[in-house]
């Protein structure tokens, strides 16, 4: 089978499209012919070696955790042959920009009849990433104030949705030429990053949850804008970020810090078919690229405005 494969750390240039053996079944297993791929920040990052903690350092690796498709092959009871689905795979060695992966049925969910491939494959790790960081870390309540860092690109339009989705106010901070796309989704207010004045938002408004989708902000900086138990989430697991987490989790009470590690979970990739199939989630899509032309996508994802998801015609 066709997949995309490195064999060093480096620029866009090191992917390479090879031929592969097909991935074989375990038990609980499913065998995905995938027709899209997500390409996401994350995949970048391990192309440059910024994650080898995680990823490790042999070669080749394969890369992509997004995927949509129909299933092959199954070993587990919960799906069968035929099968349309879409999922998030938590596992380091399994390469998503492939003609085949095989998906742990843990980590996969059946796409509701009004949902494409496309729009599948687009949707997995931005979506359960924002769900598990607002829902989960931040426990966001009916009314509550949420600021969005970020809240244009792939993991940010998610942001906006599910926070509006559980009853929040939501602040988007984007470009100003994408606030109207911000609004679409439901964002309550928007503001301009490049100008922004975090002193007299202050003196406006507090904020429960502070998602740095961009991860580049610290506690130190925006503290002033959260409320007394308010929380900071970020997802870049970076130094700065793990180091400002680590020291505020034993904190009791005040304003503290957390890293996001996202998980494929398919209870929360069925809440996700959930809220689309009944219009409440939407995926926005920038750009399409084919297989052939990934360095192409990881050269959009690297310039740091796209506006929703990249995602790879397989």
């Amino acid at each position: 089978m066709k997949s995309i494969q490195i064999q060093s750390f480096g620029t866009s240039e090191v992917l390479a499209l090879v031929d592969v053996p097909q991935p074989t079944l375990k038990q609980g297993q499913v065998l995905v012919k995938v027709k899209f791929a997500g390409v996401n920040p994350k995949d970048v990052m391990v192309r440059k070696g910024k994650l080898k903690w995680f990823s490790g350092s042999k070669f080749p690796q394969g890369l992509g955790h997004d995927f949509s498709g129909i299933v092959e092959a199954s070993k587990s009871d919960k799906f069968k042959t035929g099968d349309r689905v879409f999922g998030m795979t938590n596992t380091w060695k399994t390469s998503a920009y492939s003609q085949f992966v095989a998906v742990p049925a843990t980590e996969m969910a059946l796409m509701p009849p009004n949902m494409s491939f496309e729009q599948g494959a687009a949707i997995p790790l931005a979506a359960l990433t924002s769900l598990q960081a607002i829902r989960d870390l931040g426990h966001i309540k009916t009314k509550q104030n949420v600021c969005i860092n970020g809240a244009a690109g792939g993991v940010g339009t998610f942001a906006i949705q599910i926070a509006k989705i559980l009853g929040a106010k939501v602040t988007a901070l984007a470009s100003a030429k994408n606030h109207e796309l911000c609004k679409s989704l439901g964002a309550d207010q928007c503001l301009d990053y490049h100008n922004l004045d975090l002193e007299d938002l202050a003196h406006k408004k507090h904020f429960h949850l502070y998602y740095d989708v961009f991860g580049n902000q610290s506690l130190d900086k925006i503290k002033v804008i959260l409320t007394a138990e308010g929380l900071m989430v970020t997802t870049i697991p970076n130094l700065k970020n793990v180091w400002q987490s680590v020291r505020t989790y034993f904190w009791p009470h005040g304003r503290h810090a957390a890293l996001i590690i996202v998980k494929s979970k398919a209870k929360d990739l069925e809440l996700l078919a959930k809220w689309f199939a009944e219009g409440k989630l939407k995926a926005v899509i920038e750009q399409t690229f084919t297989l052939e032309n990934v360095a192409l996508a990881h050269q959009a994802i690297e310039t740091k405005h796209t506006r929703g998801k990249i995602v790879l015609e397989v």
